[in-house]
């Protein structure tokens, strides 16, 4: 019967390893690629949304670059994760997921309230600060350069929150477009994919 005792332990005892490093790993699965290509559909994006007749109109350019963006975002981690031999979920990802999608909710339930009652123009403050905030908060399961960007963001949304209304577009273009560009070029080199 020892034999079987002590290779229970050893069994034990390496899930609890395993698991102890799992928890411990930073989410290096932040995509550095997928963060340019997000980046150039959104400059896309403000350049279609900024010839549109109105404020639906233009709502649902945006809507619509939001879950492009998202959809590249999630491919390009799955695609960096697989890659890297790392698992997509694993503790320190479920992590850096819920500390990211509350401010996105958040974001879309206040985007419906304040397009309901007219005042889209404060949309882009307040995309780019929630997308800040959420990155800024997942950030502390990933790279220091995560929460760097995270930063970049809420300051160009606290800036777009007191720019003029005509510039709603170039402040999207400069902060999902420019900033993350530019973050994901740094990402990509440093960390890959």
């Amino acid at each position: 019967m020892a034999p079987v005792e002590i290779q229970s332990h050893a069994i034990e005892s390496l899930r609890y390893i395993r698991d102890t490093m799992e928890r411990a790993t930073l989410v290096t699965a932040v995509p550095g690629r997928g963060g340019i290509l997000m980046g150039i559909t959104a400059i896309v994006a403000a350049w279609i949304a900024s010839r549109q007749p109105g404020s639906a109109e233009w709502l649902g350019v945006w809507v619509l670059e939001g879950l492009i963006a998202l959809t590249i975002g999630i491919t390009a981690m799955y695609l960096k994760s697989r890659s890297g031999g790392m698992p997509l979920w694993s503790a320190a990802a479920r992590k850096f997921g819920l500390a990211f999608a509350p401010p996105l909710v958040v974001g879309a339930l206040l985007t419906l309230v304040l397009s309901g009652v007219g005042l889209t123009s404060v949309l882009p403050g307040l995309w780019l600060s929630l997308y800040g905030v959420a990155v800024i908060g997942a950030g502390a399961f990933s790279v220091r350069i995560v929460p760097a960007m995270g930063l970049a963001f809420l300051i160009a949304g606290a800036v777009a929150l007191f720019a003029p209304a005509s510039w709603r577009d170039v402040s999207l273009a400069a902060g999902f477009g420019g900033l993350h560009v530019v973050f994901g070029l740094i990402i990509a080199r440093r960390f890959g994919g």
